[in-house]
């Protein structure tokens, strides 16, 4: 008998979180933060390995912003350029610093996937609402537009509401949740937490992790090793190890190499596509 691992069948995804609402250039310079750097990155990291790149845009100030002028500039960028990355694109609006009608505008321009954060948390200094009322809407008009929801879940509770949204019938399959671990308000980035969000999961569902700072590489593992899915970037951590700044791509292809020594297959956009249901894009 073997002693060796059965992982999915499926490859692995890989997410790129390359912005954020936080991160600043002073912080590290390699944060992109213009439309133009922003879709630059988004081909370098899918170029690197990520079938998936989470977009924050940012206004002339370098402030979070939803324009979705600017989101759409983001996109046709990446597309111009060749790379048929899959673009998710955030609803988060900067944690409490915009109105949930604002958040919701870049759901119009009809994105393969769009942030979907199931309730609201402390989050640092600030509170992150996330409404009943907000959460109905927002699966509504991500329905209509043909939009897949990412669940972005900060601690149990989330995942409980996701549950309470898809018996509503409010949430359909495929369902592709994102666990959030080590927020200031959320759920420690421990192992032992994210078994038990993913034992809440309901059948059939698909799940990344998501670490927060120090904590971005080690549950990374933990998910490849446990058959999830991972993401990484700078939104989430700016360092690639202690005192070294990390550029997006150089976090991806750490993956992309670990992932190779786990045996896990990472996947192409057109097989995360086929995972989590989405069309194909046309072959140029």
């Amino acid at each position: 008998m073997s002693d060796s691992i059965a992982f999915p069948a499926d490859g692995l995804i890989i997410s790129a979180a390359t912005t954020g609402s936080w991160p600043t250039k002073a912080q590290n310079p390699n944060v992109p933060v213009t439309p133009e750097e922003i879709a630059a990155c988004a081909v370098e990291c899918g170029q690197a390995g990520a079938a998936i790149v989470h977009i924050h845009v940012r206004d002339d100030e370098q402030r979070v912003t939803c324009d979705p002028v600017r989101y759409g500039r983001v996109r046709d960028r990446v597309e111009a350029a060749g790379s048929d990355v899959i673009i998710n694109m955030s609803t988060g609006g900067g944690a409490g610093t915009t109105t949930d009608e604002d958040r919701m505008a870049p759901v119009a321009l009809r994105p393969e996937v769009a942030s979907f954060d199931c309730g609201s948390v402390n989050f640092g200094e600030r509170v992150f609402i996330n409404s009943p009322q907000f959460l109905d809407e927002l699966a509504r008009r991500m329905e209509a537009n043909g939009v897949l929801p990412e669940i972005e879940c900060f601690e149990p509770g989330h995942v409980w509401n996701a549950l309470r949204l898809i018996d509503d019938g409010k949430l359909k399959p495929p369902y592709w949740f994102q666990f959030v671990l080590g927020v200031r308000g959320g759920s420690p980035p421990t192992v032992k937490q994210l078994q038990h969000m993913i034992e809440m999961l309901p059948a059939g569902a698909h799940w990344s992790v998501c670490g927060i700072g120090r904590a971005q590489l080690p549950l990374g593992l933990a998910a490849m090793a446990m058959g999830g899915h991972v993401r990484t970037g700078l939104e989430d951590n700016i360092w690639y190890r202690k005192g070294e700044l990390a550029t997006n791509p150089q976090l991806v292809a750490r993956l992309v190499r670990l992932a190779g020594e786990l045996g896990r297959p990472v996947a192409t956009p057109a097989q995360a596509r086929t995972l989590l249901g989405l069309a194909q894009r046309p072959q140029a």
